[in-house]
């Protein structure tokens, strides 16, 4: 039996005071310069309804970590792999952090090893996400 049958991951927000150290201790100065850019270009990407905005950061309770956009907006989603639907700013969230971690993955050194981590840590909350099948369906 792997954990994810046994344990549920469940999501912290990260508290304003908190961010910037949390992103820097996951990430490094990384963060900033390609991570978070990513991950703000993949939401524009999945979205056309996507228009820029604050966004939260998550803590997960097996180590990963996400961010989304603030509020309740649903978003429509149009994706490469022909998947069609509409996502709430959660799971657009989860989706574009998922298509970041993924891409940057293949990047060399500790930081694309990073980002794998956090890629499979991320999928695994995906997975018990009250969104999963929508999220699963835009990422495959």
């Amino acid at each position: 039996m792997t954990r994810s049958m046994t344990t549920r991951i469940t999501a912290k927000p990260v508290p304003e005071s908190r961010r910037l150290s949390i992103a820097a201790t996951l990430f490094g100065v990384r963060f900033s310069l390609q991570l978070e850019p990513a991950v703000y270009q993949f939401a524009e990407f999945l979205s056309g309804d996507y228009r820029g905005g604050y966004w939260h950061f998550y803590r997960l309770s097996n180590g990963g970590f996400y961010m989304a956009p603030a509020g309740e907006s649903r978003f429509a989603v149009s994706a490469e792999n022909g998947y069609e639907g509409e996502l709430s700013a959660d799971a657009l969230g989860v989706s574009a952090c998922l298509y970041a971690y993924s891409h940057l993955s293949f990047g060399e050194g500790d930081f694309g090893e990073c980002c794998a981590r956090h890629f499979h840590w991320l999928r695994e909350f995906a997975l018990g996400h009250a969104e999963a099948a929508a999220i699963l369906a835009a990422i495959d």
